[in-house]
């Protein structure tokens, strides 16, 4: 393979040729910058090809439950590798490539609501793509792409977390790093500076592998040790990242889950047996309460259930309520159980209640941010017109809108329910207001054995690292956990069984500094690459201007 340019590409698009570089100056260095119409050598077009399905699946192998998480880096660098030189209209296709490669398999699971809703959020994620890898071919013209690149992919996975429908974030670059080097990252700027540590790892690693085949003799050793010795700077400072403002250890805390099982695995239709979902969870609770008794396991400070371990409103239900009640008093240690919570109207919350066995229900957190047309039916008049299955949502949630911190048993808990935990913002507002354990309570039912609740783990280590808390999964059927401060998992449970663990975890007191500063990093690396894509168009301006006389 060799680099090669010229003023026109192989796929002979439409736009004048174009001048590599203004009268007087000279020709740029392989891996330096990236003029429009260089090419990767006679099969050009094939090597970007490859390239842009490399750049997918190689994200894909990363996330869990692959877990190669190594393939991080060469999926950015990929990418780039795939656009470098090339116009939009080339660089837009080519990210369609490698946004469906990744998007298409990973969220496979989403086919429980049908292949057309699959597709419909897999083509949605993909578009995304579209524009970072125009805005990439572009930077790719101006030096110091690697950083320019890295801030890219920042500001992408930032729209992508937000919008629309309040953004779906899955298959973050951060994401395929729970427990490694680059976690470390997010104590100190979240999951942004994870990902932007990944992408430049991997931009950094392909201008060594560029600059090092262009150079010759001495010339190349240096640069060649140059790009590694930056890009060890990188792991290192990962590594030892998350002992900045650590924040300090308080008590140790007896946590109790439980997670009881439901019927159905795997169908949409789980919910569908309400009172046996609520009834599992509640034996759970006794079963640990007769562990507890004959002294095979400690005495708990407390005990987590699940997200919907009740969807039978027990405020409503004075059957429901008898069956917590009764679980509470035989455990004798507060509650933290998951219910819907119906309103006259028929829209509901999903809720984490705090249940005392002498006082009832007290505290509670309702979930943030909803799962789309699997919690609630946005715009429902419109889809269900098209998708009558979509009517199975027969009721649809509301948001809540305050941070998740409940006092249980003297333990500030930090509570972010199921698909809040993938967002920053959720777990961060909840530990700022002084959780001192994060625990997520989850439904994963719709997707034992796809994957998906291995992805979401991954979210719940990330999290851990970037708040310095243990933090605690409490699942209806698999994945429940238990992760350390460090993103290392402890314990996690069997998919689609029973289980009841108890476990040691220690409270920790302050902020890291990534909860401090919230979403700032990733705003400044945003706002950093959006400059790169203004300078890179004025620059080009300029060149095509000197290129022509004008």
């Amino acid at each position: 393979m060799v680099a090669e340019h010229t003023g026109s590409d192989s796929d002979r698009e439409t736009e004048p040729p174009t001048v590599e570089c203004a009268p007087g100056t000279a020709r740029p260095a392989s891996g330096t910058f990236f003029l429009r119409g260089h090419r990767w050598g006679r099969h050009d077009l094939l090597w970007r090809v490859a390239a842009a399905l490399g750049s997918g699946l190689a994200q894909l192998l990363a996330l869990p439950p692959y877990g190669l998480w190594w393939l991080g880096p060469l999926s950015a660098a990929l990418l780039f590798f795939a656009v470098a030189g090339g116009r939009p209209r080339r660089a837009a296709w080519l990210g369609v490539l490698a946004g469906a490669a990744l998007m298409v398999p990973l969220v496979r699971w989403q086919d429980i609501f049908g292949v057309d809703v699959w597709l419909a959020i897999a083509g949605a994620e993909t578009v995304y793509f579209i524009p970072l890898a125009i805005a990439l071919a572009l930077v790719g013209r101006v030096p110091g792409w690697p950083v320019w690149t890295a801030a890219l992919w920042v500001a992408q996975e930032a729209v992508r977390a937000r919008w629309p429908l309040g953004g779906f974030p899955w298959g973050k670059l951060a994401f395929a790093q729970p427990d490694t080097a680059f976690s470390g990252y997010a104590a100190l700027g979240s999951s942004a500076l994870v990902s932007f540590a990944v992408a430049l790892t991997g931009a950094l690693l392909l201008w060594t592998l560029l600059r090092t085949v262009a150079a010759r003799g001495r010339t190349r050793l240096f640069t060649g040790g140059t790009g590694l010795v930056l890009t060890a700077a990188i792991v290192a400072g990962g590594v030892s990242a998350p002992a900045i403002g650590r924040p300090a250890a308080d008590e140790q805390v007896t946590v109790g889950m439980v997670q009881g099982d439901v019927p159905n695995v795997g169908e949409m239709s789980v919910v569908g047996e309400r009172m046996q979902v609520l009834e599992n969870h509640a034996a759970g609770v006794h079963e640990l309460a007769e562990d507890v008794r004959e002294g095979s396991v400690p005495e708990p400070d407390m005990v987590l259930l699940p997200e919907n371990a009740s969807d039978i409103d027990p405020f409503r239900d004075p059957a429901a309520r008898e069956i917590i009640d009764e679980a509470a008093a035989d455990i004798g240690v507060p509650l933290l159980w998951g219910l819907s919570r119906f309103n006259d109207d028929g829209t509901r919350y999903v809720q984490s209640v705090v249940w005392d066995p002498e006082d009832g229900p007290g505290e509670h957190y309702d979930k943030r941010y909803l799962v789309p047309f699997g919690e609630y039916v946005p715009y429902r008049d419109f889809f269900t017109r098209f998708v009558e299955r979509l009517g199975q949502v027969s009721s649809d949630a509301l948001p809540g809108s305050e941070p998740g911190d409940l006092d249980v048993a003297g333990t500030t808990l930090a509570v972010g329910i199921c698909f809040d935990v993938a967002f920053d913002r959720p777990v961060r507002e909840a530990v700022d207001a002084g959780g001192q354990i994060i625990v997520v309570p989850t439904n994963n039912a719709n997707y034992n054995f796809t994957g998906q609740s291995d992805q979401q783990l991954a979210i719940t280590q990330l999290r851990a690292v970037e708040h310095g808390r243990p933090a605690v999964v409490a699942s209806t059927s698999g994945i429940s956990a238990v992760v350390g401060p460090d993103g290392t998992a402890t314990y996690r449970s069997p998919e689609a069984e029973p289980d009841v663990h108890v476990a040691e975890v220690t409270a920790m007191d302050g902020p890291t500094l990534a909860t401090r500063l919230g979403a700032g990093p990733e705003w400044v690396l945003t706002g950093l690459g959006l400059a790169a894509v203004a300078g890179a168009l004025v620059l080009t301006r300029r060149r095509d201007r000197a290129g022509t006389g004008g």
